[in-house]
């Protein structure tokens, strides 16, 4: 019987509802194999939701399982060839891998030849793929730098505000209730701000007070002394 390893990636939920789901492209791969004579014997899984270290992690532990068991499957089995790499970098491994471990590349949907022909046919794929990926990213980064210039969140909302959808799109309205909360925390520190300046006026004004009480004791004292005649005119004066 013949022995398979398999990657099953999903990118974006908008793939998972275009039928690009992990369990539509398990059930594929795994019907390939059995009609192949065959069964998968290791299956790595990237969900839409991984990061792309997490992404990068599984190709990496896929790449490393099919290299120290290179003699013993028949093939590495991909749904289609974006599904196999997220870029040039990754592909051209895996074409070493079939190359200098004899490992066929097999994307099930888009199957090819292992000749010039067929790699060429490939490569063409996966540079679409790549190209695909590459302005997908440059437009989400622009529409992002949109948002923030119109003072939107791009993201995930802050607090007092929640994510909702509205005409088949994504928007921001204020939760009342949580917007509440920010109201009376805002008010509060207002509160004691406007506190901590009436205690700060209190006591400048008294040391002002001080000063000034200072400065008059010291008038009286020097006015009795030139009546007493203990200064004369010129140095009360100064």
């Amino acid at each position: 019987m013949k022995q398979y390893v398999a990657l099953a990636r999903v990118s974006s939920r908008e793939q998972e509802r275009e039928g690009f789901s992990l369990e539509v492209q398990e059930d594929a791969l795994k019907k390939y194999a059995e009609t192949h004579g065959g069964k998968i014997v290791k299956l790595f899984k990237v969900a839409e939701t991984a990061s792309k270290r997490d992404e990068r992690k599984t190709f990496k532990e896929m790449m490393s399982y099919a290299k120290k068991h290179a003699f013993e499957f028949d093939g590495l089995l991909f749904y289609n060839v974006d599904r196999a790499a997220r870029n040039l970098f990754d592909y051209v491994e895996l074409e070493r891998l079939e190359s200098e471990y004899q490992v066929p590349f097999i994307s099930i949907s888009q199957q090819t030849d292992n000749n010039p022909a067929g790699r060429m046919m490939r490569r063409t794929l996966a540079n679409m793929a790549s190209f695909f990926t590459e302005q997908m990213a440059v437009d989400i980064s622009q529409g992002i730098n949109r948002l923030v210039q119109e003072g939107m969140f791009p993201g995930k909302a802050p607090y007092g505000y929640k994510n909702t959808r509205a005409n088949g799109r994504r928007v921001i309205q204020l939760d009342q209730t949580e917007a509440a909360k920010v109201r009376d925390w805002f008010r509060a520190v207002l509160a004691s701000k406007t506190k901590d300046a009436q205690a700060d006026t209190r006591a400048q004004r008294a040391e002002l007070q001080r000063q000034e009480t200072l400065i008059a004791g010291h008038q009286d004292r020097l006015l009795n002394l030139r009546i007493d005649g203990q200064i004369d005119d010129d140095t009360f004066n100064r």
